[in-house]
């Protein structure tokens, strides 16, 4: 009679084993096998991390093995098991693996497939066929889209972590409880002892080190001694926690009358202000998007207030970037003065403190929530409504979504909803934010995620003009790195252009992102279908690249660079000055948060810059979805190549006083998970 051996591999997470009943059928081209108890006697089965062999003796032959069937039954109360893998050893000494790296909740069964990957067309047996499409009709049921609100991309239709589909889940929610983290955060820094005084001023700039000195390190101890010089304030807009928003001004707006006379002492070229513009030296960043936004009035005791500033920038002889005017709303008047370095002291750095106030709040909102959180769920989202677990993209980009979603629903349960964290400390609180996006979707294209051409939109793509842009400079080896990798994937699986066009699921996948993550705007510039290998390419390390290295980028250094709170404040207590020569230190720190919204922006921007327990980075993809050696071989290349990325970043960044790491290879987690 014969006999196979099949090896079961239960996950190594919390709570991954069971004991529950399982039991295994083999389905094979000559026939089906019966339901088999895998149990051996006084041994305590499918344990966590357990790696665990069976024989299973059937009656006939089978033919080729081609699905296997597992069913779990309740032993004493409902168990959740997490299967790893099968591998079935033939009567003729084949290995034929299954992969599988699902939860298998409660009583049921699922079916199997062998891990080679395959598309539609190479599903040549009706009962494969049949398969394929009956996951996909059991995942369309599971996943489904919803509106959060009116004009968001849209996202997972679930009111909180525990009614997403298990698979998704986080393995501990407690690890990504931002109420728990915050408090946490708050205890760990020692500053929950100012909470009770939430809403009294700081005394002067000093005065904040009391909840900053314990936690300093290199780049937040660096920002704190220097933040009010024009130089530290230029350099974050290239290597800052957003630096996506500084371009290189073509033309002076008609909404900033700045002339050569009010600048001529920053000028050091003895050009006018117009042959700078024409020279390439003067840069830009606009912050109109926060034109008519709300400012928080969740709290009747304390008003809060937000500015739409315009800033002009300069590169000065040393190549630095210096700022050189700024205005602190769009519409000009007299009551809307242009502040100047030459202008007193105080009116200076309270203009610049309204600039960073401001581009805190696009960065939270708009360059990390929007832009990589959100556009990855629907990434995410799609990919398991449309593509089988045994689909090539699905197995390239399933490791990229990875906790996605979840910390996506955990966010709207505990932090962007009415009457979230998020209200506590931000101006755009209580509705504000949801405001911005609105607005921001409007802009959120194509060629906007795909990282060589947003640079370049921008004017920064040039590294003899702009050399310090280290944002840039890391990100195009680790785009390249990945479309490198992501080719090589493509070339296995599809021989030309036609069979992309062909791929109906690839099809079904990259028209779901378009018609429910863009709401099926023309203008967003995403495709709703692709043509050619290099497209997809391009598609595939889009999607890849926004959700590794963009959201590293712009998450890992809050901390950094928002700790020393008036570096960037959460929220401002008065309204922009209207008048030069009034601004005081008293003035500017009655201004700036008080207490208890500094200590809550504190323990934010801590708990969201520290890596997930088990973090995976780029490169590492320990569940073995592809099993095919090329695969393997290409994923080795790319580990390789990452490597030597790392090397460079590091060797770049020796001996230097502001080091930039968020974009190194070994820093930056493949999905965004929190």
């Amino acid at each position: 009679m014969p006999s196979y051996t099949v090896t079961v591999a239960t996950g190594s997470q919390w709570f991954a084993g069971t004991d529950d009943y399982i039991y295994l059928s083999l389905v094979g081209s000559a026939g089906c096998s019966e339901k088999h108890l895998l149990d051996k006697p006084f041994y305590n089965d499918f344990e966590r991390g357990a790696v665990d062999s069976y024989d299973v003796t059937v009656d006939e032959e089978l033919g080729d093995i081609q699905l296997i069937k597992i069913e779990k039954r309740k032993y004493w109360f409902h168990d959740d098991w997490y299967l790893k893998y099968i591998t079935v050893k033939t009567p003729c000494g084949d290995y034929i693996e299954f992969p599988c790296y699902r939860w298998l909740s409660g009583e049921g069964e699922i079916v199997l497939r062998d891990g080679q990957a395959k598309l539609a067309c190479d599903d040549q047996i009706h009962i494969l066929k049949q398969h394929r499409r009956k996951e996909l009709e059991t995942r369309q049921k599971q996943y489904r889209w919803m509106e959060w609100n009116p004009g968001f991309p849209l996202s997972i239709d679930a009111k909180c972590h525990k009614d997403l589909p298990r698979d998704i889940q986080f393995d501990s929610e407690k690890g990504v409880d931002f109420v728990l983290n915050y408090s946490k955060a708050m205890e760990n820094l020692f500053i929950n002892r100012f909470m009770h005084m939430f809403q009294s001023s700081w005394n002067d700039f000093a005065d904040f080190e009391k909840i900053f000195v314990r936690i300093s390190n290199t780049i937040s101890e660096r920002v704190m001694n220097h933040w009010q010089e024009d130089l530290m304030f230029g350099y974050q807009f290239l290597n800052g926690c957003n630096p996506v928003m500084i371009q290189r001004c073509l033309k002076l707006p008609d909404n900033l009358p700045v002339t050569t006379e009010m600048v001529e002492c920053s000028l050091e070229r003895q050009l006018t202000l117009e042959q700078e513009v024409e020279q390439g030296n003067i840069f830009i960043v606009d912050f109109k998007l926060l034109d008519g936004i709300d400012a928080n009035k969740t709290d009747p005791c304390t008003l809060q207030f937000l500015a739409a500033p315009i800033c002009l920038l300069y590169k000065n002889l040393a190549n630095k970037i210096v700022p050189i005017a700024i205005q602190l709303n769009q519409v000009p008047g007299e009551e809307n003065p242009i502040f100047l370095p030459s202008d007193a002291k105080y009116d200076w750095l309270l203009a610049k403190i309204w600039v960073r106030s401001s581009d805190f709040h696009v960065h939270q909102t708009i360059t990390h929530l929007l832009r990589t959180h959100l556009v990855s769920e629907v990434f995410g989202i799609a990919m398991y409504r449309q593509l089988p677990a045994v689909h090539p993209i699905f197995k390239l980009l399933v490791a990229h979504v990875r906790f996605t979603i979840a910390i996506n629903t955990k966010a709207r349960e505990q932090l962007i909803c009415e009457y979230g964290l998020f209200d506590k400390a931000n101006a755009t609180g209580g509705g504000g934010h949801v405001q911005m996006v609105q607005k921001a979707m409007q802009d959120l294209t194509y060629t906007s995620l795909c990282f060589p051409e947003a640079i370049k939109a921008r004017g920064m793509d040039n590294a003899e003009d702009v050399p310090y842009y280290f944002y840039r400079d890391d990100g195009l080896l680790v785009w390249e790195a990945i479309k490198t990798f992501v080719a090589e994937v493509v070339d296995i699986y599809y021989e030309g252009d036609q069979v992309v066009e062909d791929d109906q699921e690839l099809q079904d996948f990259v028209k779901d992102v378009y018609m429910y993550g863009m709401r099926g705007k023309k203008a967003s510039g995403f495709p709703k279908s692709i043509k050619t290998k290099e497209k997809l390419c391009e598609y595939l390390t889009m999607v890849i690249f926004t959700a590794s290295a963009q959201h590293a980028a712009v998450n890992f250094g809050q901390y950094d660079w928002c700790s020393w709170i008036p570096n960037a404040p959460p929220t401002m207590r008065a309204p922009p000055p209207t008048a030069k020569g009034v601004a005081t230190i008293e003035q500017i720190v009655d201004t700036l948060p008080d207490r208890g919204r500094s200590c809550w922006h504190l323990g934010a921007v801590w708990a969201l810059s520290q890596f997930q327990d088990n973090e995976l980075f780029l490169g590492m993809y320990p569940e073995e979805h592809f099993i095919e050696k090329p695969v393997k071989e290409a994923m080795a290349r790319f580990r390789k190549n990452l490597d030597s990325i790392v090397s460079v970043i590091a060797e770049r960044n020796k001996n230097k006083k502001l080091p930039y790491y968020y974009l190194s290879p070994d820093r930056i987690p493949n999905s965004v998970a929190i």
